[in-house]
């Protein structure tokens, strides 16, 4: 979900800048909503598990797609799908451009030997390049984040009064970018000292939801676990409307960044020199696993490879550095 919400300030600042521009999305269904704020686009459900399944589920998608007549396509995902529909769109003559994943770099970064530990080209900015190939360079240091709605009635029933509110997205992928979940209890010890503050949880899956039942249950009536509890679209309004966001390194922050929340995030053996930090974010942001304990990180793009002995290196993230920027952040509130 984190590539595609990373779309979101991309797309805005593309119809800010050229708004008669006309945009169709190809997306899930269950992301149109993620996209509701941008004007002037149309959405395509790309039904990869039902009608769009396989070869002849995507020859399918085509003859759905050539009616359309579009200018150009822009490819930003370039996967096996997407190159299957470049082949059959370059009988059509549409200029058809697919994001350079900059593998080549990435593959670079990651490797335990003779690493090249430097930033990399953002995903956004590459997002970007897209833009720029077909002629529609776009500038996004300019403002492209979404408005924040109105927090549901439901949801302020849920929570109730308070000074500051914080969300915690403590689940990714993988585990070795998930914070354990007993240090985690010690950065909400921290933070509920404050009685004017209050915490949502987020996750999913029955076994998240369970986790988060028990840590809700920990502590005091300051916390609230929201999963399971909200539709996709109330939990986006709820984050837009929190303080600031602490979440690993998965798609909760890229949703919250698209709404201007300041997003603190933890990183294990992933690093947000691979280009995946949250849109606009400081640095210091960004917390990072011990480089001088685990000196071969980031051992990976996306948190499913690693050398034995790494698997918790983002334990070694302080909790009490977590909570102070958090604070640090909510001072500006």
């Amino acid at each position: 979900m984190g590539d595609v919400a990373m779309l979101v300030p991309v797309l805005m600042a593309l119809t800010s800048k050229y708004p008669d521009l006309r945009i169709t999305l190809l997306t899930r269904k269950r992301f149109e909503v993620i996209f509701s704020q941008v004007p002037h686009l149309k959405i395509i459900h790309a039904e990869v598990k039902g009608k769009h399944k396989g070869l002849l589920g995507i020859i399918k998608l085509f003859k759905q797609l050539k009616g359309l007549h579009f200018d150009a396509i822009v490819d930003a995902h370039n996967v096996l799908r997407t190159n299957i529909l470049k082949f059959l769109f370059q009988f059509k003559a549409v200029p058809f451009v697919q994001i350079n994943k900059g593998r080549s770099e990435k593959k670079a970064l990651v490797r335990y030997k003779n690493k090249v530990f430097k930033p990399l080209k953002t995903t956004h900015k590459r997002y970007a390049d897209l833009l720029s190939e077909i002629g529609y360079p776009i500038d996004l240091s300019l403002h492209c984040v979404l408005d924040k709605p109105k927090m549901a009635t439901n949801i302020k029933t849920l929570i109730g009064p308070y000074e500051h509110l914080v969300a915690i997205a403590p689940f990714a992928a993988y585990q070795s970018k998930i914070y354990p979940l007993e240090q985690l209890q010690l950065v909400i010890k921290t933070l509920i000292a404050n009685k004017n503050l209050k915490i949502v949880l987020f996750g999913g899956g029955t076994k998240e939801i369970d986790q988060l039942n028990m840590l809700e249950q920990s502590c005091t009536d300051q916390l609230f676990n929201m999963a399971g509890k909200l539709s996709f679209e109330e939990e986006l309004n709820l984050i837009a409307n929190v303080d600031v966001m602490l979440a690993m390194d998965s798609g909760n922050g890229h949703l919250a960044a698209n709404y201007g929340v300041p997003v603190v995030t933890l990183w294990g053996v992933t690093h947000p020199y691979a280009g995946f930090a949250p849109f606009l974010q400081k640095s210091e942001n960004s917390l990072v696993a011990d480089i001088s304990k685990y000196p071969v990180i980031p051992t990976s793009v996306y948190g499913n490879t690693y050398p034995e002995g790494y698997e918790y290196a983002i334990a070694s993230i302080d909790p009490i550095s977590i909570s102070n920027r958090i604070q640090e952040l909510l001072k500006n509130k």
